[in-house]
């Protein structure tokens, strides 16, 4: 297997390409659902819900990628995706969600883990996690957006393929990237208190970008999500 560090230099030419194939791709399928003439008698409403909410979660994970410094080595750039990214996710800040990222992989399992949750179940634990992420601020940014995005696009394409993926997406982040990995925290014994999936690429993939291979992902967090299998093998 390669080292962490020959696995960064190799994808360096390429993060920022990812992180803008992303950022389009989520784009140009919101666009596409947003003048979509909908029936909710058709199935393919419901498989486009769960596409955007994958999408949703890209966004994140990219903006994770950037905390790390693995979209670009060049600093400016990897900020800008990092602050792009994340404002597209509901408004999140990303100079906030930096400090508190590193505290975790700092502290992690720990009182001054910010992701941690002592209890160890899911809805406390999850409402702690949104508490934690969710500021006043964003709820009045969103609330703007969606009563000026409704002068031109339907209501209901708005609130199923904008406002509900995002909110579906918090879920898929928090179980496959959080609690599962995270819940044990006490027990697993090694350096990171995490857990790990078991190797299955598309799985792993389809669940969380690759993020369930988590104690993969504190061994080498400047791996990004697209080469984060590799760790694995």
């Amino acid at each position: 297997m390669k080292s962490t560090k020959s696995l960064y230099k190799a994808v360096d030419p390429y993060g920022i390409i990812i992180a803008f194939m992303m950022i389009f791709i989520w784009f140009f399928s919101l666009y596409t659902l947003l003048i979509w003439d909908i029936s909710y008698a058709n199935p393919l409403v419901y498989l486009a819900i769960l596409l955007q909410t994958h999408l949703y979660t890209g966004l994140f994970i990219t903006a994770h990628d950037a905390m790390h410094g693995s979209v670009s080595k060049n600093r400016k750039w990897n900020t800008l995706i990092g602050w792009i990214t994340s404002m597209l996710f509901a408004f999140n800040f990303y100079d906030r969600l930096l400090v508190k990222h590193h505290e975790h992989h700092r502290f992690v399992a720990s009182d001054k883990d910010p992701d941690f949750h002592e209890s160890g179940k899911f809805w406390p634990w999850y409402w702690s996690f949104i508490k934690k992420y969710t500021t006043l601020k964003q709820l009045i940014l969103m609330t703007i957006s969606l009563q000026l995005l409704r002068l031109i696009f339907p209501l209901d394409n708005l609130l199923l393929f904008w406002i509900l993926p995002g909110i579906l997406s918090t879920f898929q982040l928090f179980y496959f990237g959080t609690y599962v990995p995270h819940k044990d925290g006490h027990d697993h014994d090694n350096k990171h208190h995490s857990s790990s999936l078991e190797k299955n690429h598309i799985w792993a993939f389809l669940s969380c970008y690759f993020f369930g291979y988590h104690y993969e992902h504190h061994d080498a967090p400047g791996v990004p999500w697209w080469r984060l299998w590799k760790v694995k093998q």
